[in-house]
């Protein structure tokens, strides 16, 4: 089987790549690699597909279903390993078994869900619930000695590209000023570390067979809860610009969101804003205008 990356992925990964990075040329062969030594049958690659991974939908040499992911470095496919081996399962993908050599070739088997049906199917205010109750299972204290990314140290390098950003488009200043000032805020005043997912949103949360709802392509980190929940609030933003009440459906799904799981709403409003902002910089940085101008007028709500 000859093994082509997805359209999404060679795009998403391009606007990222940094100079001389090789890995979607080295990825057929990998996926090739990766197949063999299982003794697996690929059924179909996922598609259209994550921005960050190569995803197969395969057929194990016992004739059980799994999922068979590759990843780059720069994805931090072993920091999603660790993570999902904490979880065990709860609340998450179950990680099977791992040969020796798939973490030098970002690879993962993972159990089988349903690839096309994420919590995004349900109505809006369904898919909110259910998605909250999945990440609520998530929000484990992290293992001792773990050598997870903190949400400080993520962010830390999240608001040099966004000062950057402003300097480059100085009409983005006041938003940057904000966000980075409810970030050192909320540092400033920590709370209990949790492990969290890292990039929690609706399409991230799969039906699956062992519980209805199971989360997928965590990328980890160890933090303040409401940095997690802040990435749902947002979801389906494009909806939420085009009605003109967008702007207070935003804040009821902030207190209702922080009501459910229990969280400061001040916190996630913080936090919400700093990862809309921050989302909406990159996007410039990267070439999607559109998605930029979306992700700020939502900043500005905030």
């Amino acid at each position: 089987m000859v093994f082509e990356p997805p359209r999404r992925l060679v795009r998403a990964l391009g606007e990222t790549a940094p100079a001389g990075d090789d890995w979607l040329a080295r990825l057929p062969e990998a996926a090739e690699r990766a197949v063999a030594r299982r003794g697996s049958t690929v059924e179909r690659v996922q598609e259209p597909g994550g921005r960050s991974s190569l995803v197969m939908l395969v057929r194990r040499a016992d004739d059980t279903s799994a999922v068979l992911k590759l990843a780059p470095p720069r994805a931090r496919p072993e920091s999603e390993r660790a993570a999902l081996a904490h979880w065990a399962g709860r609340g998450a993908v179950q990680l099977l078994e791992t040969e020796p050599e798939d973490a030098a070739e970002g690879v993962l088997l993972l159990e089988r869900l349903h690839p096309d049906v994420s919590v995004r199917t349900l109505p809006e205010a369904k898919a909110l619930l259910e998605a909250a109750g999945t990440l609520r299972r998530l929000w484990v204290a992290p293992p001792a000695g773990h050598a997870f990314e903190t949400v400080a140290q993520r962010t830390g390098r999240q608001a040099a590209a966004m000062r950057a950003g402003a300097e480059a488009e100085p009409e983005l200043a006041p938003l940057v000023d904000a966000a980075l000032a409810a970030r050192e805020e909320l540092l400033a005043a920590p709370v209990e570390d949790r492990l969290l997912h890292g990039t929690f949103r609706q399409s991230k949360v799969l039906a699956g067979k062992r519980l209805p709802w199971l989360a997928v392509g965590p990328d980890p980190v160890v933090g303040d809860p409401s940095f997690d929940l802040a990435r749902l609030v947002r979801d389906r933003v494009e909806d939420m610009i085009a009605t003109s009440s967008g702007p207070s459906t935003t804040r009821r799904r902030v207190k209702r969101l922080a009501e459910s799981l229990e969280v400061d709403q001040e916190r996630l409003r913080g936090w919400t804003l700093f990862r809309a902002v921050e989302s909406g910089v990159r996007a410039l940085r990267v070439g999607r205008p559109k998605d930029a101008e979306l992700l700020l007028e939502f900043a500005g709500w905030l």
